[in-house]
């Protein structure tokens, strides 16, 4: 008798340290919350949604665990527009170590003072490959503290130089040009199609920098600080000229979209498309692949806008563990992984990335196009031509321009600032240009800026497919 109460005390001990070990394991399971864009992070999912490989996160997962003996887990959730995170957020029923927003909303999340400071001695390998002149960009617009550069891109015309005039679409105004008249169409997007009316307003001014740039009369940092200060005017005689301007191109225009032009100009329902360097890889791979068309990329001579999106803490974040994660998603060997999977550009440089662009574009007698600006200090000796960083291609105007533009595009394009106290007026313009039209896109584009972040998955999948297929026809 004493020997089965002995035995059952012994069962009922082993069971109770069995279970006091697996709640402490259980205890000691760290989550990082992540809150990003739909399909804009390599997941292990092929075009279809089937798992097929491990996914970046789970990938890092087992790094952590293999550097430090914890385990961490990713909680991964996504959002469509920057104004449904924002909103999410600010609600506060759910919390975030990471976000992914883009360039205005970042601006918006510091003024309104909803991050974490960075602290970059903790993300080594951002500070050791993400591109010179992205993190320039960052230092100079002071959000270095506050955000990480994910990806980015340029934002310009797709068109099909079979019907277009290369002198005219190198202008914004081709946009009003009746040559082209239902031809061409614009971004239901206050905040691109703005950019759009200023430049076509101060074309003059513009075209007038570009000369003394040229001329040596100022140079390439006066040069692009102008363009920025131009591009972000909200005064309202600003407003007024912008909204004439604007009816004037509503008349002219096909109409406004903000997924459909991709696709309506490779069918050739359109020639002329106003696209984000993202969009306009996927029509053009598109194009190329099923109609046997192609297509050509370009940012005008007046200026455009660099748009990016970013990683920030909002407060309340784990700092160190969301800090980890940047640094993994840093490596060049990661981003590349990334990049294949969403056909956006990664702000990352490196080896990795360089061998990835000669895999994509590369041609032994072709055209060399010097990327130094962007890969200074990240590429092994190995990588580079008499200390350069030079690429060459097999043409110019298309998926490559698209995805890394030239210094000499980039010395043209500046970042549009949040509309701050000037939001409402400029919206009022939008609701005036719009006018009557009833469509959902009306209402969304009147609030919403879907930037080159947002990524269709479908449609970057495809992409993605798209472009395997044509460097399995090289190889």
């Amino acid at each position: 008798m004493k020997k089965t109460i002995f035995s059952l005390l012994v069962m009922i001990m082993a069971v109770f340290i069995i279970t006091q070990i697996s709640v402490k394991a259980e205890e000691e399971v760290t989550y990082l919350r992540v809150y990003n864009w739909y399909e804009y992070i390599e997941d292990g999912k092929d075009e279809d949604g089937n798992k097929i490989t491990t996914s970046v996160m789970e990938e890092w997962e087992a790094d952590y665990k293999a550097r430090t003996g914890k385990t961490v887990k990713v909680v991964y959730d996504m959002f469509e527009t920057n104004e449904i995170m924002l909103n999410t957020l600010k609600t506060g029923k759910t919390s975030y170590d990471l976000v992914c927003p883009s360039d205005y909303i970042i601006q918006k999340m510091i003024r309104e003072d909803m991050l974490e400071e960075i602290d970059l001695t903790k993300i080594p390998n951002y500070v050791a490959y993400a591109s010179p002149y992205l993190k320039q960009l960052f230092a100079d617009n002071g959000w270095t503290n506050y955000a990480i550069g994910y990806m980015w891109g340029t934002m310009g015309f797709i068109y099909n130089p079979d019907k277009v005039s290369e002198s005219d679409i190198s202008s914004w105004t081709i946009l009003w040009n009746e040559a082209y008249k239902n031809r061409s169409t614009a971004k239901n997007s206050v905040r691109d199609t703005y950019i759009i009316g200023v430049f076509y307003v101060y074309q003059d001014e513009l075209n007038q920098l570009a000369s003394d740039y040229k001329n040596e009369v100022i140079d390439e940092e006066t040069y692009n600080k102008q363009i920025g200060v131009i591009m972000n005017r909200t005064d309202d005689e600003t407003l007024a000229k912008v909204e004439e301007a604007l009816n004037l191109m509503k008349a002219n225009i096909y109409g406004f979209e903000v997924d459909s032009g991709k696709k309506d100009i490779v069918t050739g329902k359109i020639d002329i498309n106003f696209a984000w360097s993202g969009d306009a890889v996927y029509a053009m791979d598109t194009a190329e692949e099923e109609n046997d068309m192609e297509l050509n990329y370009i940012v005008p001579d007046e200026g455009s806008n660099v748009w990016f999106d970013g990683w920030v803490m909002p407060k309340g974040a784990n700092v160190d563990l969301a800090s980890d994660f940047i640094n993994y998603l840093s490596l060049p060997e990661v981003a590349v992984k990334n990049m294949n999977k969403i056909g956006y550009t990664s702000a990352i440089a490196g080896d990795a990335i360089f061998d990835q662009i000669i895999d994509w574009y590369g041609e032994e007698d072709g055209i060399e196009v010097d990327l130094s600006y962007f890969f200074n200090g990240t590429l092994s000796d190995d990588r580079l031509t008499d200390g350069k960083a030079i690429v060459t291609i097999n043409e110019r105007g298309r998926q490559f321009d698209a995805q890394y533009p030239d210094e000499e595009i980039i010395a043209r394009c500046g970042v549009m600032e949040d509309f701050g106290d000037r939001n409402e007026a400029v919206l009022e313009m939008w609701q005036r240009v719009k006018g009557n039209e009833v469509s959902i896109w009306v209402i969304l584009g009147i609030v919403l800026f879907i930037s080159g972040g947002v990524v269709a998955y479908i449609l970057n999948n495809k992409s993605k497919k798209v472009r395997n297929n044509r460097l399995k026809k090289r190889v």
